[in-house]
């Protein structure tokens, strides 16, 4: 089990209550939020928005994650803001990078793109070596996804979510004997997010769990029960 696991959060506005311009307010605030408390990742996730409004959200989110980050014995602790799907939209608004469906293109050509491609003025000023998740949904996927340089995989659904089965444990657990670091994703809650990490996870990703509850709460909530099976172990 990691010495302290990796959160993700994935954005989803609409389901905010209100209008669109109040959904968007809530979600930067959840943003705020997340950087302030510990959240390693932030995917936007916010695919029906025209590049646009997509782009305004980003440079906005990235605005917001500078002013909320920690610091650890002088050190700052930033929490990373990475695009579902657009390479074209993180490197506009400098965002760290990208995460790929399980049928987009490949970290390859991201790479590609990102250093040699598309948005010239923008590259200059985003990260060189842009980080990369790719969603998996078999152990398979994972280890191509390893293969391709993705810099972790994104698992799901471990749990039962929305009357979907899960996968369960075991095949998270195969999965977790690839090459990068992996994250579970579906269904996880306070309750089962140790057995994740005791199954190899390197942490875990979620909408509602970050999304509808205190972040700071969770990640406490979280960080003790990692404790605890530490001190088990």
């Amino acid at each position: 089990m990691p010495e302290s696991s990796i959160l993700y959060y994935i954005t989803d506005r609409t389901a905010f209550p209100g209008d669109d311009r109040t959904r968007r307010r809530h979600l930067l605030d959840k943003i705020a939020e997340a950087a302030a408390t510990g959240i390693d990742y932030i995917q936007l996730r916010e695919k029906d928005l025209p590049t646009r409004d997509l782009e305004s959200l980003a440079r906005e989110a990235i605005r917001i994650i500078g002013q909320g980050k920690l610091t650890t014995d002088h050190c700052p602790l930033t929490t990373a803001l990475l695009i579902n799907s657009r390479t074209d939209v993180a490197l506009a608004a400098k965002a760290a990078g990208v995460h790929l469906r399980s049928n987009d293109i490949s970290p390859q050509e991201v790479r590609t793109a990102w250093n040699c491609g598309a948005g010239a003025p923008a590259r200059e000023l985003s990260p060189q070596n842009p980080l990369i998740a790719v969603s998996c949904h078999s152990p398979a996927e994972v280890i191509q996804a390893a293969a391709n340089q993705a810099t972790f995989a994104v698992f799901a659904p471990v749990f039962e979510k929305n009357n979907t089965p899960g996968t369960g444990l075991e095949p998270l657990r195969q999965a977790c004997l690839a090459k990068i670091p992996v994250l579970a994703l579906g269904g996880v809650t306070l309750q089962n997010a140790t057995s994740c990490m005791q199954a190899g996870a390197a942490g875990i990703a979620a909408i509602r769990l970050f999304q509808e509850n205190d972040i700071a709460t969770i990640v406490r909530n979280l960080r003790a029960s990692e404790s605890q099976s530490d001190a088990i172990h």
